[in-house]
């Protein structure tokens, strides 16, 4: 069973494995509250998942040392089962989806693991270690849905509670549930006051719906750039947990993950992978009600492809107004390009790319599409560049 003495005994355990994580002050990413990122995309092997599996690991008794341990996971856990097994000096075997993220699968083999790469997402990796378990043996180490996980990730609310005691709420990912079962039990047990709210991916809603709709299906399928809690089903564990002690949970869509990590990158110099930033996400978009509120977000994993993450920051200048494409249709003759180019600089837009089409068959004869992709500062910048363009006569088509 989970209890506040096995949070305070995790506590004791990892005191020596893991880092306490800055409580870092971030004024940038709302006007309404305070907020404050907890910054678990710092700690150990890049996530919070280290907690729960080297506590969990830590129980295991001689003999079930000896046989190793089989886990499953999008990346994070992982390499938290990897390292704690490695350090306990017992094997371990790890199912992953192939679509994580290289740097998670490369950094899970390097922490000594053996990797099994399973088509699909999460739960099919789920199924296929359980088979693995009953071929080879093994205590399967669960990722969320186990009270003692659920304890080592229940640290982080002993350590929020220290570091900054008058706070109103923590806004925590939720994938599975573990992480914001171990934090919400313990702050609530500690302090009923205090607001803990939890944030999904709008592709991935599984624990939102199961609370909503007061029981757990599995969703269809999940699709969402937040690949550490792309979850069909909630635990059960944590589905009770989370209907006693969490206050609420809200969604936020990929495009606005991409702006969260672009304003944590910008503003707070921190890289956070997709489930690290939704936290952030929910504030910068008003999911909650938090005005004059003291708020803690939880940046719960910076494991984020480089490739993925070069994707993610053009998304996000996107989504803030910070690029734009538009499509030009003029008539092909000599100073038209001056001309656009002249609006556009006095107004303090960058130019990255022009391209002159003249083949599109919708075009005019004598006509041109020029295709421009620039920067702006954001939304309001655009507008401004765009009625510009329309008031010295150019037709903007897109």
């Amino acid at each position: 069973m989970l209890t506040l003495d096995k949070v305070y005994h995790a506590s004791y355990v990892l005191k020596n494995v893991i880092r306490t994580t800055d409580l870092i002050y971030a004024p940038r990413l709302s006007e309404d509250c305070q907020v404050y990122l907890k910054t678990e995309n710092l700690q150990v092997t890049g996530s919070f998942k280290i907690r729960g599996a080297y506590y969990r690991i830590s129980q295991l008794n001689p003999e079930e040392k000896s046989k190793g341990v089989i886990a499953c996971s999008a990346g994070n856990h992982a390499q938290g089962v990897a390292l704690a097994a490695a350090r306990s000096g017992i094997p371990s075997l790890i199912c992953i989806p192939d679509e994580a993220p290289i740097q998670k699968v490369e950094a899970t083999k390097r922490y000594g693991a053996e990797v099994c790469l399973v088509n699909g997402v999460y739960d099919d990796a789920y199924r296929k270690a359980l088979e693995l378990q009953k071929e080879r043996g093994g205590t399967f180490i669960h990722p969320f849905d186990d009270p003692d996980v659920i304890a080592g990730q229940g640290t982080i609310g002993l350590e929020l509670l220290d570091q900054l005691p008058d706070m109103d709420a923590v806004i925590v990912p939720v994938g599975g549930g573990g992480l914001i079962s171990g934090v919400a039990f313990t702050i609530k047990s500690l302090n009923p006051n205090i607001k803990v709210y939890g944030v999904q991916a709008e592709g991935a809603p599984s624990m939102r719906n199961a609370l909503r709709d007061g029981r757990k299906e599995a969703l269809p399928g999940v699709s969402t750039i937040a690949d550490g809690i792309a979850v069909k089903r909630p635990g059960n564990l944590t589905y009770e947990l989370c209907g006693k002690y969490v206050d609420g949970i809200v969604t936020v869509s990929d495009d606005e993950i991409s702006t969260a990590i672009l304003a944590l990158i910008e503003d707070q110099k921190l890289i956070a992978e997709g489930a690290g930033a939704v936290a952030a996400a929910a504030v910068l978009f008003r999911k909650l009600e938090l005005t004059g509120k003291k708020v803690v977000c939880l940046i719960s994993g910076g494991n984020i492809d480089v490739t993925i993450l070069s994707r993610v920051i053009s998304r996000g200048l996107l989504k803030a107004g910070r690029s734009a494409d538009l499509t030009i249709a003029l008539t092909d003759k000599p100073g038209q390009l001056l001309g656009v180019s002249r609006v556009i600089a006095e107004l303090g837009g960058n130019v990255v790319s022009i391209h002159h089409d003249h083949a599109d068959e919708t075009v005019d004869i004598n006509g041109c599409f020029l295709r421009i992709v620039l920067e702006t500062r954001d939304h309001q910048h655009l507008r401004q560049i765009r009625e510009a363009l329309v008031q010295e006569g150019y037709r903007i088509v897109n």
